[in-house]
């Protein structure tokens, strides 16, 4: 999967488009939802040594959140997942939009960081 069919999907699943909230930056891209604002996905052009990669240039990557013992697995596998880049690595990852990440997984992953994020309360609002 790669950065145009991933927004394809989440359009196509959700009616979702990207915003591009950074000022400057017209390359990352965050998908949330229209209801309570929360991010699911945030795809993103990184140096691909920041992902422990050899190589010089960049790619593109999707962070998406997940269920911890799901991103151990995932992660362990080498097969284009990654700890979170500028994320909580405990409960996101990342996922390369290469090629190298399952398309399956990546959709599946999709779908529940969705659903996670739209169930889950703002702490905000939880205070009282």
């Amino acid at each position: 999967m790669d950065r145009k069919a991933l927004e394809s999907f989440i359009f196509e699943s959700w009616g979702i488009r990207p915003d591009y909230p950074f000022e400057g930056d017209g390359v990352t891209a965050v998908f949330r939802h229209p209801s309570n604002g929360k991010w699911f996905a945030i795809a993103m052009r990184i140096p691909r040594k920041r992902l422990g990669l050899s190589g010089e240039g960049q790619m593109d990557i999707v962070n998406l959140k997940a269920d911890p013992a799901l991103i151990g697995s995932l992660v362990s596998s080498g097969e284009g997942f990654f700890p979170a880049y500028h994320m909580n690595k405990v409960h996101w990852l990342s996922a390369a939009l290469d090629g190298s990440a399952d398309e399956d997984t990546l959709r599946s992953l999709i779908e529940l960081s969705c659903v996670t994020t739209l169930m889950k309360r703002s702490w905000r609002r939880d205070r009282g």
